[in-house]
Formats: structure tokens, sequence, C-alpha cells
């Protein structure tokens, strides 16, 4: 199985993260993607705003939404909510979620989802040379971006795990900017899967 990994707050989830999904899983042939809410970020100051369980919620409702969709190529069974890291609670790091997918599913082959403008970070994070001895990086641009410099990443990664571009239309969607828009009492039905928009409505989040 050729199983990518997209981990994130998704505080909330929205089209942007389902675009990036559907670059990845076509570009790279993935058999399923696992989104991968984290308990706390390690590279940011706060953890997210609405609950764990509101965001594995929204998450589920995106991927339900997905597959009812017009044009569809792929069943819904593809794309999974992964509660690993909200499950271990505390700051959640790639490296222990990848190992431990890579011990309950030794056979499959792993990718690791991430956005070009990630790659500055990847010095930071927690043991990178064994993140990406356990997952071939799949490193989104989005058009109109310079290409992306792989020199530090390259030497992490193995014969086996050399990252692989994914290119994908602009879409300027923040979660952020989300929150933002609710806030200002904005409509947020152009940024978010109709279902999620009515969850977060319904529940009051982000007031």
């Amino acid at each position: 199985m050729r199983l990518g990994i997209f981990g994130g707050s998704f505080d909330p989830v929205h089209n942007g993260h389902l675009a990036v999904a559907r670059a990845c899983q076509k570009q790279a042939s993935l058999d399923e993607v696992w989104f991968t809410p984290a308990a706390i970020q390690p590279l940011k100051h706060q953890g997210p705003h609405a609950s764990d369980v509101q965001r594995i919620e929204m998450l589920q409702l995106a991927i339900d939404h997905e597959d009812s969709g017009p044009g569809r190529p792929r069943p819904q069974s593809s794309w999974r909510v992964c509660t690993l890291e909200i499950d271990r609670g505390g700051f959640s790091y790639t490296v222990d979620t990848l190992r431990q997918i890579h011990v309950e599913l030794p056979e499959a082959k792993l990718f690791f989802l991430m956005g070009a403008d990630a790659l500055r970070d990847v010095p930071k994070w927690r043991e990178p040379g064994e993140i990406f001895r356990l997952a071939t990086p799949l490193v989104v641009r989005r058009a109109g971006q310079p290409e992306p410099d792989f020199a530090a990443l390259t030497p992490l990664c193995t014969n086996e795990t050399q990252p692989q571009l994914v290119e994908m239309s602009t879409v300027d969607i923040s979660s952020s900017e989300i929150r933002r828009r609710i806030v200002d009492n904005q409509s947020i039905d152009d940024l978010v899967p109709a279902a999620v928009a009515e969850f977060i409505s319904r529940q009051g989040i982000y007031r």
C-alpha cells in the first residue's frame, strides 16, 4: 500500500487541505491518505482553537463531503482520519507517528505530505533524518511559487525516499483567515465544505 500521511492542526480543515490531498494522491498514486490532526504542534506557540473532538468531526465531515461531491474519482475509503497524535497527547512529533505506523503497517510504503514553505523548518524538526528514512516527502508547490530548494532535505533522505515534487493550482486559503472571518461575521462558504461550515455555525466554534 502507498500511504500518504497528512499532518496539521486542521483548525479548521478547509478546501485548500482537500486540494493538497487530491493533488498528492493523484500525482504520487497514493492508495490512501490519512489526515492526522496534531494534538499540539511543537513549532506553534499555542494549541488549536477547536477541541480535539471538533477537529476530528470536521475532518470526517470533509471526507464524507469529498465522497459525495460530483466527479470524485476515488472512494471515501481511500481517505481517513488518523487520531494517533491526538490519542498520544502532548506535543505531536512526526517521527513518533511515522514510527508507530511503520510498526503497525510494515509493508506499507509511507509518504509524508508537506508544503514547499515548510522546507525551511525541516532542520528544527525532531529527528528529521529518521522522518525521511521512514517516509518519502511529497513537497507541494502551488502555482506561482518558486522552485523549492531541496538542499537541506535531500541529504536527509535515503535512495528510496528522495523528495517528490507535487504541483497544484493556487488555493489561497488559511485556517487563520477562516477564523478571522467567523469573528467578523463574514461568510466562509467558499473556503470550507458546506457540512463543515454548518458544523462550525451550529457548534459556535471560533467565536
